[in-house]
This record gives structure tokens, sequence and C-alpha cells, in this order.
């Protein structure tokens, strides 16, 4: 089992996500949260999925798009840093790429297949790191962190991501 990080090994931004981690095995989570990703959109209509609880907010479909984009970004910086790569990996800006791509002409399955695809690369990545892999360190936005600091990111940002479509959007999210 890979322990939670210390507040050493990532940004003071990421504390919020990283608390919202229960304990335990994360890859046992994330594979959890799979589940239930899965399990919402494969019980959504396309009008349910194209649902704003407010003008100018996400639809159901572009929080799901942005999940997807995140994981990938973050599993990527993840995979250099458990291998050794000391560069400074850059930070992103979520709404340029929200802004420049249509989650919303996506269909639901669409998106679920993308969404478990990325995860289970994700996964399978995660399975297969060293005790030692785990534990390297690099830097991201000119910050420490290290490769299980960000497996607990990407947990941790899409619990938020799930609460919100739980409190905001009325859906059946169980966490």
């Amino acid at each position: 089992m890979v322990d939670r990080p210390a507040t050493e090994e990532y940004a003071a931004f990421y504390e919020g996500y990283i608390q919202l981690v229960p304990e335990g095995n994360i890859i046992e989570r994330l594979e959890r949260q799979a589940n239930i990703v899965h399990m919402l959109l494969s019980t959504m209509s396309e009008e349910q999925a194209n649902y704003r609880y407010a003008e100018g907010k996400w639809s159901v479909k572009e929080v799901i798009g942005h999940l997807t984009d995140n994981e990938r970004i973050m599993s990527s910086r993840l995979l250099r840093i458990a291998r050794g790569d000391k560069t400074n990996h850059p930070g992103y800006d979520q709404d340029v790429l929200m802004q420049t791509h249509p989650f919303d002409v996506y269909t639901v399955a669409d998106l679920n297949e993308e969404y478990a695809v990325t995860r289970r690369s994700t996964i399978l990545m995660l399975r297969r790191l060293t005790p030692e892999a785990w534990l390297r360190k690099g830097i991201v936005s000119d910050n420490p962190a290290s490769a299980r600091s960000i497996a607990y990111i990407i947990a941790g940002h899409e619990l938020h991501h799930l609460s919100v479509l739980r409190d905001r959007y009325s859906l059946n999210v169980k966490l």
C-alpha cells in the first residue's frame, strides 16, 4: 500500500484534494471512482448530460471531459516523475482547454469510453511502479511533487468534482 504523501511532496494548492482521499489503497480508490463514473454515465440521458446548474457553468459532459483531460495531464507528470525526470512540468489553464474543445457534442457513451480508457491506463501504470518510483520527486509548476502525491491529486480532484455533480447538479453520486 502506498502511504498518503507528506505535505512537502506537493504544492499547498493541492492540499484540499489530497485531504478528500480516504485512507486506504490509492489504486483501489481510483478503481472504485472509475466504477462510480461509469455507473453515473451509464444511466444518464443526453439531456441530463447537457445540464448546467447555472449560466456559464460547465455541463455534466464538460465536467467529465475536464476530469479526463486533467487525468491525462497529471498521469503524464506522474510517469515522468516516477521515472526520474527532473524537468519542471508546467501548469495548464483548464479554461483554455475547455473553451477550445466541444465536449457537449460528445455522446454520453463516447465520454464514458474515453474516461474509462484514460483511467484504465493510469491504473495499469500505477500497478507497475516500484516502491522507489512512488517516492520519487520532481517539480510541477515550480513546486515539489512526488509520484504518489500526483496519484492522490488525481483521486482528490475527481472526488471534488463528483461532489459538485452530486450537490450542484443533483445527480445520484455515491462517494
